[in-house]
């Protein structure tokens, strides 16, 4: 009797599970779609389902497929709704870090995303409800921010299917378009760079790599170029050179720290370590920094170092080369070709040779 009771048990709630549960078996009708783009290190990720023109030319927009504005679309919450940027599903948008939408800010989160589709003008809904079908069950009270953006249309190419679309990408910024038929609409997503790394930076330091010497005079680096958090960063370069972390002073690591030191006003400490990172730095490091200080266009001070370089190691490859470089760069020919001969004859691989030959033809052929 019990086993029978059960079964009918068993029977009535399979009966009852909710239709959500039912077998879904995909169509192609709309294709499931995702695109993702990384900005420095903020991951943008967009899922949405895309419809075909099928043949509908001229018919897609201001119309019943997307209708211009808000629409009753006579289903449930049954309220005025804009587009759901795809068909299906709500289209889904996230980002993993705070960005800037056309100038407006949003936070760092997953949002529905909707259309409100006019004639000339297209107005982005970030929306808090991700699971809705569709826009069927729009809330505006849940509407984060509200963006204005202007589209494209009579775009030449025939778009068939609903895409989103990278463009533009710079170092802090990318254009994201929405492109569909004969139509794109775009808008900018925009990042705080220096604010986004340096949290991650933070983060990722906090864990088991803030324990490893080059993490933490990468971190460290990394502040010092970009003009930011000298004080934390001054601790993970001390840190970094810690014997029992299995750190040294090296010359980078040293030049680092005298870097930071200078910029936080200290300049007699600043001074000191300079010397020290100098004193262990070998012959290559030396000349790679001094090329640095051309780049920068501190011509003097990367001569001063070349020649000390030069007296330091008696001539040896490259300081001969270094010497040709800084001459060239002060405009003293003369003496940068006598020591490229040098460099020439010293030179420990063909490329090398190449290189600087190329440059004692530049210079002989003025």
């Amino acid at each position: 009797m019990r086993k029978i009771f059960f079964l009918f048990f068993l029977i009535a709630a399979l009966q009852l599970q909710p239709s959500a549960q039912a077998l879904r078996i995909p169509d192609n009708t709309n294709f499931v779609s995702s695109a993702g783009r990384k900005i420095g290190v903020t991951e943008v990720l967009i899922n949405w389902n895309a419809p075909g023109v099928k043949g509908r030319v001229g018919k897609i927009w201001g119309t019943d497929i997307v209708p211009y504005g808000y629409t009753v679309l006579g289903f449930g919450s049954a309220v005025a709704s804009p587009w759901r940027a795809g068909a299906d599903e709500c289209t889904t948008i996230s980002f993993s870090t705070d960005v800037i939408i056309n100038n407006v800010p949003l936070q760092a989160g997953k949002y529905a995303f909707f259309i409100a589709v006019y004639p000339d003008s297209c107005t982005l809904i970030f929306n808090k409800n991700t699971d809705a079908w569709g826009a069927y069950f729009y809330n505006k009270d849940l509407d984060v921010v509200q963006i204005t953006t202007k589209q494209q249309k009579n775009i030449a190419t025939l778009k068939e299917r609903l895409d989103y679309t990278f463009n533009n990408q710079k170092e802090n910024a990318v254009e994201i378009a929405l492109e569909w038929e004969h139509w794109k609409i775009p808008f900018t997503v925009t990042v705080n760079l220096k604010e986004t790394v340096l949290v991650s930076i933070q983060k990722q330091l906090s864990g088991a790599i803030g324990f490893d010497p080059a993490s933490l005079e990468s971190g460290a680096s990394w502040c010092l170029k970009n003009n930011i958090n000298y004080e934390q960063a001054l601790g993970w370069i001390n840190a970094a050179t810690m014997p029992s972390l299995g750190g040294k002073n090296t010359f980078s690591a040293l030049n680092t720290k005298a870097g930071l030191l200078e910029k936080m006003g200290k300049t007699e400490e600043a001074i000191e370590t300079k010397k020290q990172a100098f004193a262990n730095a070998t012959i290559m490091e030396i000349h790679g920094y001094a090329r640095r200080l051309l780049d920068e266009g501190k011509k003097e001070e990367a001569m001063k170092l070349f020649e000390e370089n030069y007296k330091k190691y008696n001539g040896a490859w490259p300081t001969n080369a270094g010497m040709m470089r800084g001459y060239a760069a002060l405009g003293n020919y003369k003496k940068a070709l006598e020591h490229a001969k040098k460099a020439l004859a010293e030179a420990p691989d063909e490329g090398s040779k190449n290189a600087i030959r190329a440059f004692i033809a530049s210079i002989e052929n003025k």
